[in-house]
């Protein structure tokens, strides 16, 4: 790093003037971001995945600077993004909502781009991501297990009535047994194609009475 400085030198009968002096500081530069809170739990092992839809927190993100060392919120300027969306969702503001939709863990990051120094000095540029980790957990009731697999190049949403199982792929869940659940399905960019080994069907609907483990298979075309 350079640094220039300079200074004039005035004698006037008998009196030093030092004028014009300047110092060498370094730019301060952003070296890591930290999300806080670093991990965050959605739902429990007694309750329904679907019932988790909506549930936020609301994440901050922390920068630490050197020259000098300082902390600043850059909660603002970070660019966020969850590597599982179908599990939880962040906004521009690092509001992070659990879809309802799946369980599990999902990465959640802040990023700022630098180009210029906190002195607007020109640099080559740095990225600087921080990361927390979600999860939803998933529901472990008991009695039989109904499962629900996904066919077809499109894709789509199941939900469940009684709530218990909600998702955009494979998933599971159990329910009392005798318990009658009907599956609605929900297109996402494609058309429904159907359903099959429900009991019977109204059109995006599949209703199964749940005696023992049962498996029924949506496609999205």
């Amino acid at each position: 790093m350079n640094c220039r400085g300079f200074r004039f030198v005035l004698v006037f009968t008998g009196v030093l003037w030092v004028t014009g002096l300047t110092g060498c500081a370094h730019e301060q530069q952003l070296t890591s971001i930290e999300v806080q809170p670093k991990t965050e739990t959605f739902g429990a092992s007694n309750i329904p995945v679907s019932a988790n839809a909506g549930s936020s927190v609301q994440l901050r993100a922390l920068g630490s600077y050197i020259h000098p060392p300082v902390t600043k919120d850059v909660t603002g300027q970070a660019t966020w993004n969850s590597n599982t969306p179908d599990l939880v969702t962040v906004n521009s503001t690092g509001l992070v909502k659990a879809t309802g939709l799946a369980c599990g863990n999902a990465l959640v990051s802040a990023t700022v781009t630098t180009n210029k120094s906190v002195g607007d000095v020109s640099s080559t540029g740095a990225i600087v991501t921080g990361f927390m980790t979600a999860t939803v957990v998933c529901f472990t009731g008991t009695g039989p297990t109904l499962t629900v697999t996904f066919a077809g190049a499109g894709a789509g949403t199941v939900t469940s009535s009684p709530p218990g199982l909600g998702c955009a792929t494979t998933c599971s869940a159990s329910f009392p047994s005798g318990t009658t659940v009907t599956l609605t399905a929900t297109p996402n960019g494609s058309t429904f194609g159907g359903w099959a080994g429900c009991d019977s069907v109204a059109g995006q609907a599949c209703a199964v009475n749940l005696s023992s483990n049962r498996t029924v298979t949506v496609t999205f075309n």
